[in-house]
This record gives structure tokens, sequence and C-alpha cells, in this order.
């Protein structure tokens, strides 16, 4: 069974081909890397834009004493934060100083 989409184009490419050669032509062309420019942008895009801002909002909202998961797997407790840098408790008086861009996850979130 034809996709509707599919259906679609092939009408529309079927009309624009009785047209002008060049015009009808330039339309049939352009027309499916239209549609495959916004489908791409739309599920490919889109999504990454938004779980990237999660992420950064995320990142935005830990503070002193959230225990978190960096990047490489490292689980630990925030001990000061600065702008661009985190200093992580990972136990028995270890610490560990990161980059903010490390953090992958906060693992206390009170919701």
């Amino acid at each position: 069974m034809p996709n509707l989409a599919t259906t679609w184009l092939f009408a529309f490419t079927d009309a624009t081909d009785s047209t002008d050669a060049t015009g009808g032509s330039l339309i049939g062309f352009l027309l499916p890397l239209v549609i495959i420019g916004g489908l791409f942008y739309f599920m490919l895009i889109m999504p990454q834009r938004r779980r990237m801002k999660a992420v950064d909002e995320m990142r935005k909202g830990v503070s002193v004493g959230d225990e978190v998961r960096t990047i490489g797997g490292i689980y630990g407790v925030v001990k000061s934060m600065d702008d661009d840098e985190v200093v992580l408790d990972v136990g028995q008086g270890t610490t560990l100083r990161v980059v903010k861009r490390a953090v992958a996850e906060r693992l206390n979130v009170q919701e």
C-alpha cells in the first residue's frame, strides 16, 4: 500500500510535468529536496536542540551538596563550584576538579 506522502509527491510531480519544461522540472526537483530538508530538521535537529537545552538547564541547576555523575562515570558530591569548574568529593577525602560540562547527571533530584 503506497504511503500518502509518496502518493501526493507523485501526483504533484505528474501535474508539474505537463507544464513548462523548465519551470516544471525545477519545481519537481526542488520540492523533494525541501521536503527532505524539513523532515531532517524536525526529526534530527530539533530533538537534539531540546536535549542540549535540557542538559544545560540541569547543569545550571547543580548546586553544592548535589550528588552527580560525570561523563566519565565518576560519582561524587559537589563540594564547591566556580563559573566553569566543579569540585567533587568522590569519597575518603579525595576531591576532583572537573569542568562543569563534564557533569552528565544529577542523582538526587527532588521534584
